[in-house]
């Protein structure tokens, strides 16, 4: 008898793990969104099977489910799964649910996403609304430097995720890789996995759909330039973690591509990965580039693109760094990269493009400024820093004047802003609203689609 339990207790132990279910690391987080399809992302470990089911809102007899079986595991150890439903019903609500090994997944928070509807030559461009923002450090104390922490706390992420924004605009530095980091490759996925699992981005994430761009502290080490000797491993991580409906060309590698949502097109630049370094004399090397210039000849053409489609009535063009300022100093502006600044500021005016805003991050504090093409042509840039980390030190930048920055829209504290397209078709409106920490407003500034004419 001793010897027959002995034999059921060493069946347990060699059975009971692998009867155990795997575990929810992150997520959900919504991805890009279409009139047919959507994007869903999570992480998971040590599961053999994931699934989804979703359905259109109140019609359970629309129900279907699609799995993943065993997916493989990152460098970091977890297992990330992407989901992409397609041929849904265009501008449908829809609920949804996940499981992992049979066992059902459950929220403090509802699941539900929505598709694009096909408004183009039949309705009004819809109104929505979408929050901006860049520099989300969050603390890690065994890799952090020595001193007070870095990162300011995480409960404007909560705010973030009650706005009621349609998605969230990622502009870079949204994850800061260290030393111990992007020194190798595992590493590099450790910091992506860490940070993705914050506890206050879990609500946000399920919120909204999220399009990303990077800039150097999620590429690479500061400054960072092409010659990074991982950004291989980088581009792989942040495609992974990341739901954009694109990623570069096909023989030219980035995280650059565009989407459109409403009367509005998205232009997502990637400034690292062919970037020359910044300190690199421009009078001796005249090519000296930013995007690298397959990129440069791509952001023209999506410029046309958007032009000849004739849906847009605002274009915004994302990017790392600061675009139209001529201040340079302690942050990496365009005012290093001229000549090719120069070349795309001149395209859009000699082919008349309208409509452009310039979204950007890196410097630490958030501005709105414009300047003037011709005498009836504006371009604006809304610097939107730091989402979570420290801030700049303004006056030692030099930068409490700005002759380009709209009055009163200087704010040095972490924030977000809430961009929302509104109005009649012939007289579209974009409000700007920058939020601090404790979600108090800090200011607005509205710009009609016609004074960028």
């Amino acid at each position: 008898m001793r010897f027959r339990s002995l034999l059921v207790v060493l069946a347990l132990q060699l059975t009971g793990p692998a009867l155990l279910a795997g575990q929810l690391v992150s997520g959900p987080m919504l991805g890009y969104q279409a009139h047919r399809e959507v994007f869903l992302w999570l992480e998971v470990k040590d599961a053999s099977v994931v699934a989804l089911e979703y359905w259109i809102a109140g019609r359970p007899d629309t129900r279907k489910t699609i799995g993943v079986n065993a997916p493989p595991p990152t460098p970091g150890g977890g297992q990330i799964v992407h989901f992409r439903p397609g041929l849904l019903e265009m501008g449908a609500a829809y609920e949804y649910r996940l499981s992992v090994d049979g066992q059902p997944l459950a929220f403090p928070y509802p699941l539900t996403f929505r598709t694009a509807d096909q408004w183009e030559w039949r309705k009004a461009p819809p109104d929505f609304s979408f929050l901006f923002g860049t520099c989300a450090y969050l603390n890690d104390a065994p890799y952090d430097r020595p001193g007070t922490p870095y990162g300011k706390g995480t409960e404007i992420f909560r705010h973030m995720a009650a706005s009621g924004a349609d998605f969230m605009l990622w502009g870079g530095d949204n994850t800061y890789l260290r030393e111990a980091d992007f020194s190798s490759v595992s590493g590099i996925w450790y910091r992506y996995a860490r940070d993705r699992a914050t506890a206050d981005l879990q609500p946000l994430y399920a919120a909204m759909h999220h399009y990303a761009t990077w800039d150097d502290h999620d590429y690479g080490s500061n400054d960072a330039n092409k010659s990074f000797e991982f950004k291989a491993t980088t581009l792989e991580a942040f495609r992974a973690y990341w739901g954009n409906p694109t990623w570069g060309e096909p023989d030219n590698p980035g995280v650059y591509g565009k989407f459109f949502w409403g009367d509005a097109a998205f232009i997502l630049m990637d400034n690292r990965y062919h970037r020359d370094d910044t300190r690199l004399d421009a009078a001796k090397h005249p090519d000296k580039t930013q995007y690298g210039a397959r990129q440069v000849d791509w952001l023209k053409q999506s410029l046309l693109q958007v032009q000849q489609l004739g849906h847009s009535a605002f274009t915004f063009i994302v990017t790392g760094g600061q675009v139209i300022t001529s201040f340079g100093g302690m942050s990496e502006t365009f005012d290093y990269f001229r000549l090719e600044r120069e070349e795309i500021l001149q395209f859009i005016k000699d082919q008349k493009i309208t409509g452009v805003v310039f979204l950007s991050g890196d410097v630490h504090f958030t501005e709105l400024a414009r300047t003037k093409l011709t005498d009836t042509q504006w371009v604006y840039e809304l610097t939107s820093s730091p989402l979570t980390s420290g801030t700049s030190n303004v006056e030692r930048l030099g930068r409490l004047q700005d002759p380009l920055r709209v009055d009163g829209t200087l704010v040095v504290d972490q924030n977000y802003t809430r961009l929302s397209l509104s109005g009649p078709a012939n007289d579209r409106v974009l409000t700007i609203r920058c939020y601090d920490k404790t979600n108090a407003l800090r200011w607005e500034h509205a710009i009609r689609a016609s004074e960028l004419k």
